[in-house]
């Protein structure tokens, strides 16, 4: 039977090891963990006014990887993009400001407490006297496989062997959307679903 043995526990970091396990199932996990746990992210921006130096598609390119906390519960991810955005699946957030100001990712306003920006201080522009930006963001959920503003985390791993035992050694740094406690969670369960799934093929 595997065995975990933690060494540090954290909402944003956690360190790991993991024994009587193969090679394979730990770079699943570390794959599952990057790339199909599923969080929330700035899809759709819509400016409506600009005013400063800087164009349309770099704000929006900023806007998106702006990491933004995940309510799983509440949200669920689009079937496809051709779905219609509604209060099920995504979240308005806006941005008004006019310059002469640094405008941050804290300068954003969400409809939802549970899906605002992780980080307050993230630059996203300098406004110079009079100029103005106003926009609208919609936040779907998405995965890290499709885009890197999805990506929740960043998980490693080294292998060690000692005699005839290998171990995986972990780190996972959340990127705050998620807990590393819910990101585990969610890999395990993905992770289960999967393996069901293919047997479920395989009979």
């Amino acid at each position: 039977m595997m065995k975990i043995k933690y060494s540090k526990k954290g909402d944003d970091k956690i360190e790991f090891t993991l024994e009587d396990t193969s090679v394979a199932y730990a770079n699943a996990l570390r794959r599952t963990l990057m790339n199909d746990v599923p969080v929330m992210a700035a899809k759709d921006v819509d400016i409506y006014e600009n005013t400063s130096s800087m164009f349309d598609e770099f704000i929006a390119h900023r806007i998106g990887l702006i990491p933004l906390t995940t309510d799983l519960k509440t949200y669920k991810a689009r079937e496809s993009q051709a779905e219609a955005l509604d209060s099920k699946n995504s979240v308005l957030l806006t941005l008004d400001a006019k310059g002469p100001k640094m405008v941050y990712s804290g300068d954003m306003k969400t409809k939802d407490k549970n899906v605002d920006v992780v980080e307050k201080k993230i630059p996203i522009i300098k406004l110079g006297k009079d100029q103005k930006l106003r926009l609208e963001a919609h936040a779907v959920l998405g995965f890290g496989r499709d885009h890197a503003k999805w990506q929740p985390c960043l998980a490693t791993y080294t292998e060690t062997e000692t005699g005839k035992t290998k171990k995986y050694n972990f780190m996972i740094e959340s990127f705050g959307n998620l807990t590393t406690k819910d990101l585990m969670k969610q890999a395990r369960t993905i992770i289960e679903d999967k393996a069901t799934a293919l047997e479920q093929q395989l009979k």
